[in-house]
C-alpha cells in the first residue's frame, strides 16, 4: 500500500520538483498551499496548475495572513530588493517563522490523514540566506513533531523530506526535467508585474542562473 505524504506547494519550481520526487518515490500526494498575504499571490494560481499536473489526491489552500505582522518585504509595502549580490546575509524578503508555520500546518493535516511524511522544497545551497531553509532547522522540527503530536506519543516517527536541500538550482532543474516537470507552470518572482516576472529580485536571479547553468530553456516571461 502506498504511503501518503503532505507536500507544501508554493507554485515555485522548487516545491514542484520536490513534489514530483515524492510522486516518483511512490507517495500518494496531498498538497497544501498557504495564502499568507504575500505580494506575489500570483504563485497561488501557479500552485493550482502544478497540483493538477501532479495529479494530487487533494489540494488545500489555507489563508493565514502573515501580513498582519509585517516584518518582510513580501508581506508589506517595503520594496523588494533588486539586483543584489546573493549572499548569506538574511534579506528583507525573509518572512518571520514562515516555514515553521507552513510545516506546522502540514503536520496537522498529515496527522489527520495518518501520514508521517512531509515534503518541502527548501534548499540550502542556491538560496537567499533564509535560516528556515537549513538542515538543522528541519531536524529540530522533526524532533518537535515526534514530541508534540499524538502520533509521536504513540510511537510513530515523523519525517520531513527536503530532497533538494543540498542541490544547486541547476541540479534541481535537471532533476525536475528528467521527471517531466513542466516549469512553464511555475512562478518564482517576488515582485511580478501582472503575468511578467521582474527578472531582478533574488528569486528571479537564482531562477535565471539555474536554467542557464542547467542548459535548459527558461520558460519564464520576464519584464523587458
Amino acid at each position: 500500500m502506498e504511503s501518503k505524504a503532505v507536500v507544501l506547494l508554493s507554485g515555485g519550481l522548487d516545491s514542484y520538483t520536490a513534489a514530483a520526487i515524492a510522486r516518483e518515490e511512490g507517495f500518494r500526494l496531498f498538497a497544501l498551499t498557504v495564502r499568507y498575504g504575500q505580494r506575489h499571490a500570483r504563485e497561488v494560481e501557479a500552485a493550482r496548475a502544478v497540483a493538477r499536473a501532479l495529479g494530487v489526491e487533494r489540494h488545500i489552500e489555507l489563508d493565514v495572513d502573515l501580513s498582519a505582522f509585517g516584518g518582510s518585504s513580501l508581506t508589506s509595502d517595503v520594496p523588494v530588493p533588486k539586483d543584489r549580490a546573493i549572499s548569506s546575509e538574511i534579506p528583507s524578503t525573509y518572512v518571520p517563522a514562515r516555514n515553521t508555520v507552513f510545516l506546522s500546518l502540514a503536520l496537522g493535516w498529515a496527522e489527520v490523514l495518518g501520514a508521517s511524511d512531509i515534503f518541502i522544497g527548501v534548499n540550502a545551497l542556491d538560496y537567499s540566506g533564509y535560516p528556515d531553509c537549513r538542515p538543522e532547522f528541519l531536524t529540530a522540527f522533526e524532533e518537535m513533531a515526534n514530541k508534540g503530536t499524538r502520533a509521536g506519543a504513540l510511537g510513530e516517527s515523523w519525517k520531513v523530506h527536503a530532497p533538494l536541500i543540498a542541490m544547486s538550482k541547476a541540479e534541481i532543474i535537471r532533476a525536475g526535467t528528467a521527471l517531466g516537470v513542466d516549469y512553464s507552470l511555475t512562478h518564482s518572482c517576488y515582485d511580478p508585474h501582472g503575468e511578467l516576472a521582474c527578472g531582478r529580485c533574488d528569486s528571479c536571479l537564482l531562477r535565471k542562473k539555474g536554467f542557464t547553468e542547467a542548459g535548459v530553456a527558461d520558460p519564464t516571461r520576464y519584464q523587458p
